[in-house]
């Protein structure tokens, strides 16, 4: 018999490789002649890139870069394959878990270290670079990012912007003529399942500001900023973001991604499994275990379990999924 034991991480629990070692262990106790098949996946939030380093032997790189205040931190990235794809999580440098309460202010903090990851893996050699945009700490609209990769955000008077969300209102003019030129070449995809766009009620600032610290003020003062840049960016770069779904992700970075570094937005879910060989993997199985900490209504909306099921399920594969919780409503997922 062989199993293909797949789990999403348990939060605050089991990493998702942690959980899917725990899964072989138990099959293995019931059926010492099962072959076991470890894929943990994610779906583009927390624990992205170990469930991709794990099912796929990548290699963890750690480089010094800014965290969301501009302190520096170690932050890893991942490196798969052949050393050309890179996965970068975030949250792991620009995520709101790395400042305390009275910290949180998105008129300053910055995507900076986002963006200082995606160089550092573009100087190891890799062309295609898969960014998890969950959990930020930032509603900046990507350019402290843009910033690490040349770009420069200038008022009228010519001179280079604060960081952070909070200056964006005074943005004048992009100035592109920096640019890291290997973004051009390299193939960037925004692993996130958040469709809101960049602006309005259910924008970047007036929904996800006031978790990040954000007072109503603040909120209103970070969509001027966010519209100013939408601007800018249609005048200078010609794209235009504001309307674009996903745009709205992480405070903007979805956004700009897409403007600075030519992005595409996929459900997390969808990347992680391509990038991890799921799909390969899944031939020959004659059973799928699959799970997370928490099974309800979300779970059907593009998270991991959801998106192992969908594809065992067309290869008529029986699938069970092994969960800390089950809440009401989690019947849409489990049918």
């Amino acid at each position: 018999m062989r199993v293909l034991l797949a789990p999403n991480a348990f939060k605050e629990c089991l990493s998702a490789p942690e959980a899917a070692a725990a899964m072989a262990e138990g099959v293995r106790e019931a059926s010492p002649a099962a072959e076991c098949v470890l894929s943990p996946i994610a779906d583009g939030g927390d624990g992205t890139l170990d469930a991709l380093l794990a099912a796929t032997g990548g290699e963890k790189i750690a480089v010094r870069v800014s965290d969301p205040l501009g302190r520096p931190i170690e932050a890893p990235f991942g490196l798969l394959g052949a050393g050309d794809r890179a996965v970068i999580e975030m949250a792991e440098v620009s995520g709101l878990r790395l400042l305390n309460a009275s910290e949180r202010n998105p008129l300053i903090t910055s995507t900076r270290g986002t963006g200082e990851l995606m160089m550092a893996a573009l100087e190891r050699g890799a062309t295609s670079l898969l960014i998890g945009i969950g959990g930020s700490a930032t509603v900046d609209g990507g350019t402290g990012m843009a910033r690490a990769l040349g770009y420069r955000f200038l008022d009228a008077a010519g001179r280079d912007l604060p960081e952070g969300g909070g200056s964006l209102r005074w943005l004048h003019r992009i100035d592109s003529g920096g640019k890291e030129p290997r973004i051009e070449s390299s193939v960037v995809w925004i692993a996130s399942d958040v469709t809101n766009p960049l602006l309005g009620d259910e924008g970047a600032a007036r929904v996800y500001g006031p978790q990040k610290g954000a007072t109503p003020e603040r909120v209103e003062q970070l969509e001027d900023g966010l519209r100013r840049l939408a601007e800018v960016i249609e005048r200078d770069l010609g794209i235009h973001v504001r309307e674009r779904p996903g745009a709205g992700a992480a405070g903007g970075l979805g956004a700009g991604l897409m403007a600075f570094a030519g992005a595409r937005c996929r459900p997390g879910v969808e990347l992680v499994l391509e990038q991890a060989g799921f799909h390969s993997k899944l031939q020959g199985a004659d059973l799928v275990l699959t799970g997370e900490g928490r099974v309800d209504r979300q779970t059907a909306f593009g998270k991991g379990p959801a998106g192992v099921a969908q594809a065992a399920r067309a290869q008529g594969i029986p699938v069970y999924c092994l969960a800390g919780i089950v809440e009401p409503g989690a019947e849409e997922a489990l049918e």
